[in-house]
């Protein structure tokens, strides 16, 4: 009596929610609504919330640090701060120091130039940045980039003034770009690279600088400019008589040396200065030994003469009207994109470890600014590279006043010391460049894409591919290109389910997930899971018929009652234009003919609002739109005889949720 007394209870309730009505909300301004749009598109984080608390004099003080987030950290700042600060900067510094001159010389450039770009853009940043614990410079894949592209229209050896120009009037077009994305909050452009992508692309970069050093490694006085893996191997196997014996000892040897120091890092974290000072020791210990034997009369190349004194102006060198410049621009572009996605990316990854947020618009007008300033300043281009923030985060940084430091060592650097690396051998720039390269190839986030998701790890493994047998701007096109289609097939083809009556419960759940939901007899429930647009309102239509028949045929091979309705989950439908509508309304019609009613269940604000304005609304019933799913299988039980002698759908409704 119990039982039965519950279910008479049930679907009493249920009938007092069947009288409910899902509501079409008031019209709202179109001005309003526009605007509404837009500040969920490009301001989601409600940046200038800070701005608008303050009154006054005090908001343009909350607008400026906004605009240089330095001013939020350095009226706090303390001793004990600027101590870790300046531990963090000269420990930075002195990988930055090797590494600057390494990949100037992988970006065909003078040395001079990755020290010149060690100093003026992370004094930019250390005002402009948000992020604590990035430590901007120079980078292989674009310093590689760099040499691939604008030494075909200006080979360095015949014309190194008009490729330096280059350098210049590209790193300047990179930072108008990364500015003007964040002046426009348009940072969800660089996030149509997916992390599949980035992970392939990166490693086949790293992997075709690796490729690269074979040149300094072997000794070779001359090496194909092209960069993929079938080019570099014909070059080396080519001349193979060429290679000289004192590289090859010298450079595996500082090679062994940084991976080991590399190897202990990562196993003892407290030893991390190991890793950070051995490019430097490599350079000092490189330079001593060259100096000592006289080996660059015994076939050790090495960098040469360097010029004392900081960065000379080049805002005059920039080719902004010039045949050249479209390459530049193209560069510029590229690399832009490139040194953005890494760069933010590193940037939240450390800052989720210390919980605070980093502002991916603010960071690309940082990157724009310091990219603008030091292609005035004989600078190309510079960005956040992984090594040096991880350096500098685990040197122990607290603010972005690191950058500073660095840049105040480099700057010591260049006035008194450059003549110091006359004799570095190019070999262990070489090997840095190897061993900082190697720490790129994320072999074990490949391995988890390939347990998590197959089309993700095909992504990456493409895109790599594409980098090693291409190019890398071939692999940059995949990236973009496999990462663009994957969001057109989400929104062309998205998912529909079917979902079936969870047991003892007035739940439904998808059929494929839960084994134990059944489906109604009578009643097919599908849910859609994705907005209805043009673009995909043909296929949901054609899908949405293709579930009927299926359904019809499985009835008619079990024997089972007629299908009679079917329920529309709407829940997961944000939002819906005209096509949606449209689509809808055929699919109403067709079904009408085959006299199977359609029931809307959980639809939207927006979606009621312009299934009224496009009379669909009408067309379908207002007393055929319900609050939940059970709510419409049970007024599609009893309104259209379903599983008369079978039972109905118990539809229990909480009265606190009854608004």
């Amino acid at each position: 009596m119990v039982g039965q007394q519950q279910v008479v209870d049930a679907a009493a309730a249920a009938a007092a929610a069947a009288t409910m009505r899902v509501p079409v909300p008031p019209p709202k301004p179109l001005l309003r609504t526009i605007g509404g749009n837009l500040m969920e598109t490009f301001f989601p984080d409600d940046p200038f919330r800070a701005v608008a608390r303050e009154s006054g004099g005090r908001r343009a003080l909350a607008a400026l640090r906004y605009v240089f987030p330095f001013l939020e950290w350095l009226p706090s700042y303390s001793l004990a701060a600027l101590w870790s600060d300046v531990v963090a900067g000269v420990t930075i510094a002195s990988l930055a120091v090797p590494q600057g001159i390494s990949y100037a010389k992988l970006g065909d450039l003078p040395p001079i130039m990755g020290l010149y770009s060690s100093f003026v853009p992370p004094l930019v940043y250390a005002v402009m940045g948000s992020s604590r614990e990035l430590a901007v410079g120079t980078t292989a894949v674009a310093s590689l980039l760099f040499a691939a592209t604008l030494g075909k229209e200006a080979p360095p050896g015949e014309k190194p003034e008009l490729y330096a120009a280059l350098a210049f009037t590209a790193t300047f077009f990179a930072g108008v770009l990364q500015a003007g994305l964040g002046v426009l909050r348009l940072g969800f452009l660089v996030d149509l690279l997916s992390h599949a992508a980035i992970v392939g692309f990166m490693a086949g970069a790293a992997t075709i600088v690796c490729l690269q050093q074979l040149k300094g490694m072997l000794g070779l006085a001359h090496f194909t400019t092209s960069t993929d893996v079938v080019a570099v191997v014909r070059s080396v196997v080519t001349q193979s008589h060429q290679w000289r014996w004192q590289s090859i000892v010298v450079g595996c040897c500082f090679l062994i040396f940084l991976l080991f120091a590399r190897y202990i890092s990562k196993r003892k974290p407290k030893w991390f200065l190991l890793s950070a000072m051995a490019p430097l020791a490599s350079v000092i210990a490189g330079s001593v030994l060259v100096y000592l034997i006289h080996g660059d009369r015994h076939g050790i190349p090495v960098i040469g003469y360097l010029k004392k004194g900081i960065n000379p102006p080049s805002a005059r060198d920039l080719l902004l009207s010039s045949p050249h410049t479209m390459v530049a621009l193209r560069t510029g572009i590229i690399t832009g994109i490139i040194g953005l996605a890494e760069g933010i990316a590193i940037g939240r990854s450390f800052a989720m470890l210390k919980s605070y947020n980093v502002d991916g618009n603010k960071e690309m007008i940082a990157f724009g600014a310091m990219n603008i300033v030091g292609s005035c300043t004989s600078c190309y281009l510079t960005a956040g590279p992984f090594s040096r923030a991880a350096v500098n985060h685990n040197a122990g940084c607290k603010t972005p006043m690191s950058n500073a430091v660095m840049a105040v060592a480099v700057m010591l650097t260049l006035q008194f010391l450059t003549p110091l690396f006359h004799y570095t051998p190019l070999v262990v720039l070489s090997a840095i460049i190897i061993s900082a390269m190697i720490g790129i190839i994320d072999y074990k986030a490949a391995v988890r894409l390939w347990k998590v998701d197959k089309i993700d790890f095909c992504v990456c493994v493409g895109t790599y591919l594409g980098v090693v047998f291409g190019d890398i701007q071939i692999g940059l096109a995949i990236a973009v290109g496999i990462s663009i289609l994957r969001i057109l097939l989400f929104i062309a083809r998205p998912k529909t389910t079917v979902l079936g009556k969870m047991p003892n419960s007035t739940n439904f759940r998808r059929m494929d997930q839960y084994t134990v939901a059944k489906a109604v007899p009578g009643l097919l429930v599908l849910r859609i899971d994705s907005p209805i647009y043009f673009a995909n309102s043909g296929y949901l239509r054609e899908r949405i018929m293709r579930w009927i028949d299926h359904e019809e045929d499985r009835i008619k091979a079990e024997g089972l009652e007629s299908l009679k309705c079917v329920v529309l989950d709407m829940g997961a439908v944000a939002s819906i234009d005209t096509s949606g509508t449209k689509m809808l309304e055929d699919l109403k019609k067709n079904l009408d003919r085959s006299s199977i009613q359609i029931a809307l269940a959980n639809p939207g604000s927006e979606i009621m609002r312009k299934l009224d304005k496009s009379n669909v609304l009408g067309l379908i019933g207002e007393e055929w739109i319900f609050l939940t799913v059970s709510e419409a299988c049970y007024y599609a039980q009893q309104n259209c005889k379903i599983g008369v002698g079978m039972g109905v759908v118990q539809c229990v409704v909480d009265p606190e949720h009854m608004v």
